[in-house]
C-alpha cells in the first residue's frame, strides 16, 4: 500500500501515508456560507465529521470558505503545520495558527517525509493551488478541486488523481467547476492508477438562491483507469 485516501465529503480528504496523516480542505462541522449571506448560498451537515487519526499537516487549496472553513479549522491545535495559498494566510493568522507555510505555483516544500509541490489551480479570481504530493518513495497523488490543470506540468506517472469528474455550471457564467472537461487531460498527463471523484460528493445539503441555478454536466466517456466514487468516510487503499 502506498497510502489510504478517505473521503470527508465536499472538497475534504484525509490521506494516510505510513508516517504522515494529511487532511485537505476539511469541512467537518458547522454551516458553509458564502457572502453575502445564507439567502445566497448555504451548505449544512446533518452530523459532525469526527476525525480519530492524529493529523500532522493541513493542506488547503484555496482561501474560499468551502476550502478554508473557519469553524472546522478551529478544531485543530494552533501549532499544526498548514500549507496553503496566499489567499488563506490572513484567515489562518486571525485564527491564531503559528506554522503557516504559503506556497505559490511551482514552489515545493518537504514536510514530515512528504514532498509537496504547488501547481496553478482555479482562478477565483486569483490563481489558487493544486498540489502534487509524494512520499519518500515517489508515490503519491495530484489534487485540484475545480478541474483546472497547470499547463506547465510535465507528463509523469502518479498513483492517484483527486478531481471533480463533473462540470458545475451557472447561467451567464459557464462552468466554475470543470471536472468533465479536464478529466481526459488529467489522465493523459498523469496516467494514474486511480481517479478519485471529489468536490461534488458527500452528504451536505445546500440551499440558497445560487444553488437553484447550478446545473451539472457529466463525463460520459469510458476512462482507462480505476474511477472511484466514495461516500462520506469511505476509503480506498492505493
Amino acid at each position: 500500500m502506498t497510502f489510504e485516501a478517505k473521503y470527508l465529503g465536499s472538497n475534504g480528504w484525509l490521506i494516510k501515508f505510513d508516517k504522515t496523516n494529511l487532511i485537505i480542505d476539511p469541512w467537518l462541522t458547522g454551516d458553509l456560507v458564502f457572502p453575502p449571506g445564507e439567502w445566497f448560498f448555504k451548505g449544512s451537515l446533518d452530523n459532525e465529521i469526527l476525525i480519530e487519526e492524529d493529523i500532522n499537516i493541513i493542506l488547503l487549496t484555496q482561501g474560499l470558505p468551502d476550502h478554508c472553513h473557519v469553524p472546522s479549522l478551529k478544531k485543530f491545535k494552533k501549532n499544526i503545520d498548514i500549507i496553503c495559498p496566499n489567499s488563506a494566510k490572513v484567515i489562518l493568522e486571525k485564527l491564531g495558527f503559528t506554522s503557516i507555510k504559503v506556497l505559490k505555483p511551482s514552489e515545493k516544500i518537504k514536510e514530515k517525509g512528504l514532498e509537496i509541490e504547488a501547481t496553478a489551480g482555479a482562478p477565483v479570481p486569483q490563481i489558487e493551488n493544486g498540489y502534487i504530493v509524494k512520499d519518500e518513495k515517489g508515490k503519491g497523488f495530484y489534487i485540484e478541486p475545480h478541474g483546472y490543470l497547470d499547463e506547465s506540468i510535465k507528463s509523469q506517472e502518479i498513483d492517484a488523481v483527486i478531481t471533480p469528474i463533473i462540470n458545475l455550471e451557472l447561467p451567464m457564467v459557464g462552468s466554475f467547476v470543470k471536472g468533465a472537461d479536464i478529466l481526459p487531460k488529467l489522465i493523459n498527463t498523469f496516467n494514474p492508477k486511480y481517479v478519485l471523484s471529489s468536490t461534488a460528493g458527500g452528504e451536505a445539503k445546500y440551499t440558497g438562491l445560487l444553488n437553484k441555478f447550478i446545473s451539472v454536466q457529466e463525463y460520459a466517456e469510458e476512462v482507462k483507469c480505476n474511477l472511484v466514487n466514495l461516500k462520506t468516510m469511505d476509503s480506498v487503499k492505493i
